[in-house]
Parts: structure tokens; sequence; C-alpha cells
């Protein structure tokens, strides 16, 4: 039986993570077997950059966390070297990072996420990341709008030019 202390401690670890589920827009749990400290450390800064906190905890705990927040069916990926990727404002960031160490690295695995307070698949995250930046597709949905009205400018120019032509007798 744990002593009453260590006991106070895993519950405030489980009500912080529980937290940290609840107030972020979306997560991805990794299998991280097989990353070097090398790949680790990089993949860390780049998670970090992208705002997204990125920890490893005791799948008991995690398990615990889930259940409180409502994500009891992403108990079942708990097993062996998991970790657990939280972004509180950029749903893609923690799959787009964590893809890109996942498609480099072959033991390492991307599980499963939630999103928009339901769980989601492997292949659901993955299809996540591939989902351009916020950027990108702002300027795509740009660039159509613009589209039709640089067509409708070039077309009004031309007629323009046409009735100032001199007639040719």
């Amino acid at each position: 039986m744990p002593s009453k202390i260590i006991l106070e401690q895993k519950q405030q670890a489980v009500a912080d993570l529980a937290a940290k589920l609840k107030n972020s827009v979306s997560g991805v749990l990794v299998n991280y077997q097989g990353i070097t400290v090398e790949d680790d450390t990089a993949m860390r800064k780049a998670l970090r950059e992208a705002g997204v906190k990125y920890m490893v905890v005791k799948n008991s705990l995690t398990g615990r966390a889930c259940d409180e927040v409502g994500f009891g069916d992403m108990k079942q990926y708990l097993k062996g070297m998991t970790a657990i990727a939280i972004s509180e404002t950029d749903a893609v960031a923690p799959a787009k990072v964590l893809k890109k160490y996942a498609d480099k690295v072959e033991s390492f695995k991307i599980l499963a996420g939630y999103l928009d307070g339901a769980v989601i698949d492997d292949k659901t995250v993955v299809e996540l990341a591939d989902i351009p930046n916020k950027e990108t597709l702002i300027a795509k949905f740009l660039g159509s709008i613009q589209s039709p009205v640089y067509g409708l400018a070039r077309a009004l120019q031309a007629v323009a030019k046409k009735q100032e032509a001199p007639a040719a007798e």
C-alpha cells in the first residue's frame, strides 16, 4: 500500500494532466520507443516552438486522467513506452511534428489522439498532420477568391482598349 504522501502526489499528477487535457484543443499519444536522444531533443524543441506540451507520464496515471475528461477510449493504447503531446491553441501542431518523427524513426509510432473532445485513431491523426498549415490555407483561399476578380479586370481592360482604339475607315 503506497504511503499517503505518494498517493496524494499521484492524485495531484492525475488532476494536473486532466486539467491540461480538458483545456487543450488536441493531443496525440505516441510510443516513443527507439527514438535516439538526438532525435528526441530535436523533436521536443520543435514541439516547444509549436506551442505543444510533450510529457512522458505513467500509463496508469494517463489512463485515470483520460477517464476524468471522457477520453476512456484512449486507455486501450496505453501500453509500453508512451508519451502525450498536447496543444492548447493549434489543433494540427502536435500531429504535424510527431508525424515527421514517426516517418523518420520506424519504431516511433503514433497510437491515437483526440480532437474536439473525441478520441481519434492513428490514421485520423496522420490525416490531420497532412492538412496544410493555416497560412497556406488562407493563401489558397485568397488566391481562389482573387482569380475571378483578376479575370474580370482583364476582360474590362480589353473592352476599354478596344473602345479607345481609333475606328478604321
